[in-house]
């Protein structure tokens, strides 16, 4: 697969995801309205899943163009297919979360066993894979709990996917898998117009949940070739501001399978900033983030490692701490 050809997945997938939202978009507005409510952040009745157009550009682009039929990509893609299916119930009409997890457990196991990663040998294969499965089962609903303003995906997920594409194209990550964070950021970028502030359209659980299994499997990927780091630091920023607030919840005995308000970028919108100064710097965070992950695959050692590792700790405490302070003293502090 020649790096042109990489590269062109890339407006190839916008083109046709933009087209598929205009196209759907009528349907959407139909049937899978986002109405208001307490926890909502939006104030208007807005229709949601545009991710099913992004989700439908990954996989047709990222299947013409790939040299070979894969059995991972095929997994991949069938997995994706069917978080696809149940997000899109769940958008029409909430699911149980005792339909939900299974379904997202299945597809994270199948997609596991079918990589055939191993980070950790020493560990027993199916203690190891079990692990993975809980890892990536997480990493699939906090991408979806992180997907509750407008434009968050896209900034949380373009640079770590433009950065994932790099990486492919100078070496760190497989033909196949470089070719799937091509797709996926061409999805999100041709949706990303329409997510804009004031958005006209939402991702919804079909977009985000097989967009969180896609992203998951790539940094495993990743990982499993050296890039473990990297892997680490790409994902930081939603990965603290999900895992700290599930915890904060639980310990407040708060039913954390339920819809609120209280992540680190809701609250900062809460305290006053406005969703472009909050999805900005999480963009920004996530660029600083990809520049360190970058420096661990140039630089492979441990000083640079760790010195990057605490760098992003670092990097991303200060914003979830500027989050959760109210506007008046954060822009005291600064």
């Amino acid at each position: 697969m020649s790096p042109l050809s990489t590269l062109a997945a890339v407006p190839l997938a916008a083109g046709i995801a933009a087209v598929l939202i205009l196209l759907l978009r009528p349907l959407l507005v139909r049937y899978a309205m986002a109405r208001p409510n307490a926890r909502s952040s939006h104030r208007v009745p807005t229709p949601q899943g545009g991710g099913l157009a992004v989700v439908a550009a990954a996989i047709l682009v990222a299947g013409a163009l790939a040299d070979l039929p894969s059995r991972e990509l095929a997994v991949l893609a069938g997995a994706a297919v069917g978080l696809a299916a149940v997000g899109a119930a769940d958008d029409i009409r909430p699911l149980p979360v005792l339909v939900r997890l299974p379904v997202q457990g299945a597809a994270v196991a199948l997609l596991v066993a079918a990589s055939g990663v191993r980070l950790a040998p020493d560990l027993p294969a199916w203690l190891e894979g079990g692990l993975a499965v809980l890892a990536g089962l997480w990493f699939v609903n906090l991408v979806n709990f992180m997907d509750g303003l407008d434009w968050m995906t896209v900034a949380g997920m373009v640079p770590l996917l433009g950065a994932l594409l790099a990486f492919g194209l100078l070496g760190p990550l497989a033909p196949a898998a470089t070719l799937v964070a091509a797709a996926l950021l061409g999805g999100l970028l041709g949706f990303a117009p329409f997510n804009r502030p004031v958005a006209r359209l939402f991702l919804g659980d079909v977009g985000s949940l097989p967009v969180g299994l896609a992203v998951a499997w790539l940094l495993y990927r990743l990982a499993g070739e050296g890039g473990l780091a990297a892997a680490i630091l790409l994902p930081l920023y939603p990965v603290a501001d999900a895992t700290l607030t599930l915890l904060r919840r639980a310990l407040a005995r708060e039913p954390v399978w339920q819809a609120h308000r209280t992540h680190y970028y809701q609250r900062a919108t809460a305290h006053g900033r406005s969703v472009p100064a909050v999805v900005g710097t999480v963009f920004a965070l996530n660029l600083g983030l990809a520049l360190l992950a970058a420096a661990t695959l140039a630089w492979p050692t441990w000083p640079v490692t760790l010195a990057a590792l605490g760098a992003g700790a670092g990097l991303v405490a200060g914003v979830l701490r500027l989050f959760a302070m109210p506007r008046a003293l954060g822009t005291a502090a600064a």
